[in-house]
This record gives C-alpha cells, sequence and structure tokens, in this order.
C-alpha cells in the first residue's frame, strides 16, 4: 500500500472475508489462481494483482491497452515491498480478454534502500 501511495495513487483498503471469499472475487476480476498474489486493486478499470510497481501502473493507465488489467503472481524477491538483498527479474504479465496472458514488461527487483526505515 505504501508504494502505491509514493507512486502518488490514492489507496482504500478493504478487508476481504474469507480465502474463497478473496478467489471468488479475484475470479470475478479475471485473476485465476495462477495469477493470483496477496493484494488486489482496482485502478480505472483494470484489475492490479500483486506487487505491480506503480511505475507499471502509470504505464499501462497511459498507453491504456485492451486487456483485463496486470498481474505479478507471487511475491518475487525484489518486487515493491519485497525489497530483498538478493532480488530477481520478473514479470508483470497482462491479463488478456480471454483468459490467457502475455508479458507486458519484465523488472528487476530492487535491494533494500538503507536510507529508509522499514
Amino acid at each position: 500500500m505504501g508504494h502505491l501511495r509514493e507512486s502518488g495513487f490514492r489507496a482504500e483498503v478493504r478487508e476481504s472475508g474469507s480465502h474463497a471469499e478473496l478467489a471468488a472475487h479475484r475470479e470475478g476480476l479475471g485473476v485465476g489462481p495462477a495469477l493470483a498474489s496477496c493484494h488486489t486493486a482496482v485502478v480505472g478499470p483494470y484489475v492490479v494483482e500483486g506487487h505491480v510497481p506503480g511505475e507499471v501502473i502509470m504505464d499501462l493507465l497511459a498507453e491504456a491497452p485492451d486487456v483485463v488489467g496486470l498481474s505479478v503472481p507471487g511475491m518475487p524477491a525484489g518486487s515493491p515491498g519485497m525489497e530483498s538483498p538478493h532480488p530477481v527479474s520478473y514479470d508483470v504479465l497482462a491479463l488478456q480478454g480471454d483468459g490467457t496472458t502475455r508479458v507486458y514488461t519484465r523488472r528487476q527487483g530492487r535491494a533494500p534502500d538503507p536510507g529508509k526505515p522499514r
């Protein structure tokens, strides 16, 4: 949540009910189990699942492609909020209307900023 706010987004948290309710909500937004992560957001007309960098969301809004949204499945080391001394490269996937995905962009994870409190 902090990353989105730092990126200029106004974010509202809505706690979900059970795991089953959250899974059903994600499915209704077009996010299947293989694409799920720990956070689900709706940004304009798009669903954003997982640790998608704020600048990638801004690109999505500016480009306005014909996709359902974006997903970073799981929690890759070095993705926003998951900074790690051992960051990895990870794909941000575009969710297509037909249920398929494609790589929207590839990002290099980041190490923690030593000057930033956690």
